[in-house]
């Protein structure tokens, strides 16, 4: 079956995607949201690719170096065995910073024997719209493009340049190494110094990886979702992005393809959050001030997406050179999504915000600028929370009351009462309070359906929403509570297709989506586990981590029938979620619980 078996390299400034047979079919650079230098995922004929091929005599296996972004694809032909270990190179330099080039490597290890191997390497720059020409200098191979604007790629390499761009055979006797960057390196590399840059990546990773909490259980899950969250971080602003991709569609043939290169508010203040609660206190920081950057004027309305350099215009433009992921037109770069109102981003915001001062207050940078955004949002939540809006899922047609964003907007003051009080600023806080019991009293008596027994997408509504199962996570309404229980058992009922749930049935700007949109399956598991259903959640984690790829990665969509992987990928939503509920599994036993309370 087809699937997005990809590994993700990066470095934080970029990303690359590597297919199980070791060939990268998505890169851009020099950073994650610039034209593609090679993007065969888009287009299999002419979206460029870098590809190590071999006989079929040999197998291949691929795997992470354990706890790091190191790609290690291993090529088996009985006694003739080599591997790639591809990355990103990012480690701290003599002076404490953080060197992260715009370069990939490919490190080529001899292990036994005499393997062969050809290379395909055909850069196609800027997104394969005009000619890429590729040349042999004496140091390095250089391709470059002048038909939309002018642009360059470098390769460097240890093997016959001219065997390398004619496809010849190469036999593998020794260690070498293929390092394609942006820019022309100042200093020639070297076997040697190439090694030394994947030994200094793996201890960066390694390190990384070592302040992640370890737990009884779904550890390595947990871990591999954590760099991957990290890989998805972007060092220069902050900002951290929804998916390194673009246009990878929902379904095959649809035309639900959009951009995810961009930092949603909303996705990127819960992947801080999780990452925050897993003591990762820079990229949390790093994002804080990506936020406090973007709002410089203090009545200033949040979008709810930015460009990951702070782009406030994200026009949305199609490509249609590119045949699409398996014929999935048209293909898209930018997100008319920037444009919407969505209410519900301030409240996750304001929820980040208290959870970063909660866990660092003794040492949270920006107090004072925080404190001003607080207010901010107050003023602005005051003001409108009793309009419509487009929503959580981005419907591009109606505004409606949508319960999600009602509840994130109680989320927005009842966390700005609980900054004040941790900053020991109350001289608002009767007024906050009021507008906090108002916006409660308003969803119980407009969100719930006692018709359906649940709480409902939007107010006056009967169809039923996976988002609104986020009540109890953000506190709204306590788990054992009878109409919160009764919303669950309803929501699985409804929405469930076997164990994978729809976001929602009725019929959105493009009809029913026909796959399952992978977050919402985990805050189905979440909810059961917090109703007290804890084996039957288990049994649903379980089945859902067995639909991840060969690498334990996830995208945006799982097929309903195929359990295929669909959408963007991988996606943060699905990573930060798939922690959510690991770390909730790994928390003592039920016994163990029981026990401890007997002997109290």
């Amino acid at each position: 079956m087809d699937n997005l078996d990809y590994g993700i390299i990066g470095n934080c400034r970029s990303a690359a995607l590597i297919s199980k047979t070791g060939a990268i079919e998505w890169c851009c650079l020099p950073e994650f949201d610039s034209s593609s230098v090679f993007a065969k995922i888009l287009d299999e004929g002419i979206g460029g690719s870098f590809e190590i091929q071999v006989s079929d005599k040999y197998t291949v296996k691929q795997r992470y170096k354990k706890n790091t972004a190191v790609l290690i694809t291993r090529f088996s032909n009985k006694g003739n065995v080599f591997e790639i270990h591809d990355f990103m190179p990012r480690y701290h330099d003599e002076k404490g910073k953080y060197h992260a080039p715009p370069e990939l490597v490919r490190y080529v290890k001899h292990i036994k024997g005499k393997p062969v191997f050809r290379v395909l390497y055909n850069p196609k720059l800027e997104y394969a719209l005009g000619e890429t020409k590729t040349y042999i200098k004496d140091d390095f191979i250089v391709s470059l493009t002048k038909t939309v604007k002018f642009d360059t790629v470098f390769l460097y390499t240890s093997f016959n340049k001219n065997a390398v761009l004619e496809g010849e055979e190469i036999e593998v006797t020794k260690n070498g190494y293929f390092l394609m960057g942006y820019n022309e390196k100042i200093l020639q590399p070297t076997t040697r110094k190439i090694y030394l840059d994947l030994e200094r990546t793996k201890v960066y990773w390694l390190n990384w990886t070592n302040k992640t909490p370890t737990y009884k259980k779904y550890n390595q899950e947990i871990a591999r979702s954590a760099i991957t969250l990290k890989l998805l971080s972007y060092d220069k602003t902050g900002a951290v992005l929804a998916a390194a991709t673009t246009s990878l569609p929902e379904t095959i043939g649809e035309v639900r393809n959009w951009d995810y290169r961009f930092c949603w508010i909303r996705d990127a203040s819960m992947v801080i959050k999780v990452m925050g609660g897993l003591g990762h206190k820079n990229v949390a920081r790093r994002y804080l001030q990506f936020i406090i950057d973007l709002i410089p004027d203090k009545d200033e309305k949040l979008q709810i997406m930015y460009g990951i350099n702070k782009e406030k215009e994200l026009t949305e433009e199609t490509l249609d050179h590119l045949s699409g992921y398996k014929g999935s037109k048209p293909v898209r770069i930018g997100n008319a999504a920037y444009e919407q109102k969505q209410n519900d981003i301030y409240g996750i915001l304001m929820d980040v915000i208290h959870a970063q001062l909660v866990k660092f207050n003794t040492d949270i940078e920006n107090g004072e600028e925080l404190w001003g955004i607080t207010k901010g949002i107050v003023w602005i939540v005051s003001r409108h929370w009793k309009e419509r809006d487009k929503g959580i899922w981005e419907f591009r047609t109606e505004d409606r009351h949508f319960t999600f964003s009602k509840v994130l907007c109680w989320v927005a003051i009842d966390r700005a009462v609980k900054v004040a009080r941790i900053l020991k600023k109350t001289r608002k806080l009767e007024k906050w309070l009021l507008l906090e019991k108002e916006i409660k009293a308003d969803i119980y008596e407009n969100a719930w359906n006692g018709e359906v027994n649940a709480f409902t997408q939007s107010y006056g509504s009967s169809h039923l929403d996976a988002s609104v199962l986020l009540m109890e996570s953000y506190g709204f309404i306590e788990a054992k509570h009878p109409k919160f229980v009764s919303t669950v058992k309803a929501i699985g009922k409804d929405l469930s297709n076997d164990g994978l749930l729809y976001r929602y049935k009725n019929e959105d700007d493009f009809g029913l989506p026909s796959s399952s949109f992978t977050i919402c399956t985990f805050w189905y598991i979440n909810s059961l586990f917090k109703i007290g259903e804890v084996e039957k959640a288990r049994k649903h984690f379980e089945k859902l981590l067995s639909y991840s790829n060969h690498l334990g990665l996830f995208s945006e969509d799982i097929d309903f029938k195929t359990k295929r992987l669909l959408g963007n990928f991988p996606q943060a939503y699905s990573h930060l979620a798939l922690i959510e509920c690991a770390v909730n599994f790994s928390t003592k036993d039920t016994e163990e619980r029981i026990l401890e309370s007997m002997r109290d």
